[in-house]
């Protein structure tokens, strides 16, 4: 059966597929921790890993309606139990599976929100989930290694481990 959620650009759908693995992989070593991890932080940041980790997706939710042309789902708050840490998953899963969608409609301006922003192409707004995607899976494994916790290695979740993992 042919993957109807795949993009024409195989390179963007590479990435956008390892994003949502490498976004799922973080949530599940975040749920096989104790619960005080989410409350962990890096020196000079205050935001927690629960909390950088709501904010991912919540950006995540930003980008996708943008581009879906839809209103903003209401941003979720730091998880703070097993069952919002889940629920979290689950909607950035939903969110990953989006952007992949929104991927297949043709690269076109998108409007801002707020007028003041302007519009971007489609690949902007794409490649800024990837990338922002990525610079706070570091920071959560950041936070947990500067407190002695390695249940995230950014190695075991690189394009070469989704690669060897997914072809």
């Amino acid at each position: 059966m042919p993957d109807t959620h795949a993009t024409p650009d195989p390179t963007l759908d590479r990435l956008l597929r390892h994003m949502a693995w490498a976004n799922a992989d973080v949530v599940a070593r975040l749920a096989a921790q104790p619960l005080e991890t989410l409350a962990l932080t890096a020196p000079q940041n205050e935001w927690s890993a629960g909390r950088i980790l709501a904010h991912l997706l919540n950006a995540a939710q930003g980008y996708a309606s943008r581009m879906a042309g839809v209103p903003r789902p209401p941003d979720v708050e730091t998880p703070t139990s097993a069952a919002e840490l889940a629920e979290l998953g689950a909607r950035l899963a939903a969110m990953d599976a989006s952007l992949r969608t929104q991927a297949t409609e043709p690269d076109v301006l998108v409007s801002h929100p707020n007028p003041a922003r302007g519009q971007d192409l489609r690949s902007t707004i794409l490649a800024q989930a990837i990338h922002h995607a990525t610079e706070h899976r570091a920071q959560i494994a950041g936070a947990l290694a500067t407190n002695g916790n390695d249940a995230i290695d950014l190695d075991a979740i690189d394009l070469w481990e989704f690669a060897d993992n997914h072809g």
